[in-house]
C-alpha cells in the first residue's frame, strides 16, 4: 500500500509541475491564436494558426511593420492582429489618394494589399503619444484598425505580443516577415 501511495503522489507531483510550467509558458512566453477574417491578407489568411511571442517586448520596443496582437476594447477574449505603421511621438496622416505619411514624409512600404480608399480619422493626421502605436491591416480596405474610433491608437501596455510563427496550415508553416 505504501508503494502505491508513493507512486500516486509522485505522478500527481509530476502532473502539477507540468501544468504549472504550461501555465507559465502560456501566460508569459507565447500563446496560440487563430486569424479570423481577411484584414491581414495577403500576409495572413482566415484560419491561419499562429504562435504569438509574448516575451520580446519586455526587452525591446515594438518596431515599425511588426505584426502585433492586442485585445479588442469592447470584446472579451477577442483579439485583433494588425501591422504597426506609426511609432510613439510620430504624426501619421493618410491622404485621399491613399498615401501614408509619417511626419510629413511618404512611408515606403509594400504590405498594403490595395490603395487605401478611406483614410478615416487619419486624414487630418494623428499624433501618437509616448506609448502609442498606429496600426493598419494589410488588407487596408477590409480592416478595422487605428483609422477607426473603435480601435484608435494602441498603447504599448495593451499589446499582447508579436505574431511570430504560422503553425497551420502546414504548407504555410514558417516564421512571419515583419521588416
Amino acid at each position: 500500500m505504501n508503494k502505491v501511495l508513493k507512486e500516486i503522489l509522485s505522478t500527481s507531483a509530476y502532473l502539477l509541475i507540468v501544468l504549472c510550467l504550461t501555465w507559465l509558458c502560456i501566460t508569459f512566453v507565447g500563446q496560440r491564436t487563430e486569424v479570423s477574417g481577411s484584414s491581414m491578407e495577403n500576409t495572413l489568411s482566415h484560419g491561419d494558426n499562429l504562435i504569438v511571442d509574448k516575451i520580446t517586448y519586455r526587452f525591446k520596443e515594438p518596431q515599425r511593420f511588426d505584426i502585433i496582437v492586442f485585445p479588442v476594447a469592447y470584446g472579451n477574449e477577442t483579439y485583433y492582429i494588425k501591422r504597426i505603421i506609426g511609432l510613439p511621438g510620430e504624426t501619421v496622416r493618410i491622404d485621399v489618394e491613399g498615401n501614408i505619411y509619417i511626419n510629413d514624409e511618404v512611408l515606403e512600404e509594400s504590405y498594403g494589399r490595395a490603395v487605401i480608399a478611406d483614410p478615416g480619422k487619419a486624414e487630418e493626421g494623428i499624433t501618437l503619444g509616448e506609448d502609442e502605436y498606429f496600426v493598419l491591416g494589410d488588407n487596408r480596405n477590409d480592416s478595422v484598425d487605428s483609422r477607426r474610433e473603435e480601435v484608435g491608437n494602441i498603447k504599448k501596455e495593451d499589446i499582447i505580443g508579436r505574431a511570430w510563427v504560422r503553425i497551420w496550415p502546414l504548407q504555410k508553416f514558417g516564421f512571419l516577415k515583419h521588416q
